[in-house]
C-alpha cells in the first residue's frame, strides 16, 4: 500500500491551478486557497472541489449549499498565501478587493469566476468531494494564471 506522503510528494511535482473557494452562510464568510478544482461535465455544467474534513471552512461549506471559486491570476500570489495561511476568517478579507457574487464573495482581478450550488457530496477518505452545479461563470481581466508546483507559486 502506498503511503499518503508518497502520493503528496509526487503530486507536488504536478502543476495545479490556484483558486480561492469562498462561502457565505447567513453572513458568515470564509475563503480557502485550493488547487483541487476540476471541470466534471458540460451538460449539465458541473465542477468538483475536494476539501479536507479538518479545513476551517468545511462545515460552513456544507451548510451553505453553494460556493464560489475565484481562479487566481498570475499576480495574485499574495492573495493565495493570505487565504492559505489558516488565519481567522476576518483576517482573510483584510486588504482583498472583493465584490458580491450570487452565492459568495468574488475576488477582484482574478482570471475568472465560477459560482455553483452544491449538487452532491462524496465522502473520500479524509476529504469530501463536493460536486457543484454551475450557476454563473465570468471571464476576468487577467490572461495569465497562477499555478502551484513544488511548494511554490508560478505564473503561467
Amino acid at each position: 500500500m502506498v503511503e499518503g506522503g508518497e502520493l503528496r510528494s509526487l503530486m507536488r511535482s504536478w502543476p495545479h491551478g490556484v483558486s480561492v473557494l469562498t462561502v457565505d452562510y447567513e453572513g458568515d464568510r470564509m475563503g480557502v486557497t485550493v488547487s483541487s478544482l476540476v471541470s466534471l461535465s458540460l451538460e449539465p455544467p458541473l465542477v468538483g472541489i475536494s476539501i479536507g474534513k479538518q479545513a476551517s471552512c468545511y462545515e460552513l461549506l456544507r451548510r451553505a449549499g453553494a460556493f464560489a471559486i475565484s481562479l487566481l491570476s498570475a499576480d495574485q500570489e499574495a492573495v493565495a498565501r493570505q487565504f492559505a495561511a489558516g488565519r481567522p476568517p476576518i483576517v482573510h478579507w483584510q486588504g482583498v478587493a472583493t465584490r458580491e457574487g450570487q452565492v459568495a464573495p468574488l475576488i477582484e482581478g482574478a482570471l475568472g469566476w465560477i459560482e455553483a450550488r452544491t449538487a452532491a457530496e462524496h465522502d473520500v477518505g479524509d476529504h469530501t468531494f463536493f460536486v457543484g452545479e454551475v450557476v454563473a461563470v465570468e471571464q476576468g481581466p487577467s490572461t495569465s494564471a497562477l499555478v502551484y508546483r513544488e511548494a511554490e507559486y508560478h505564473a503561467l
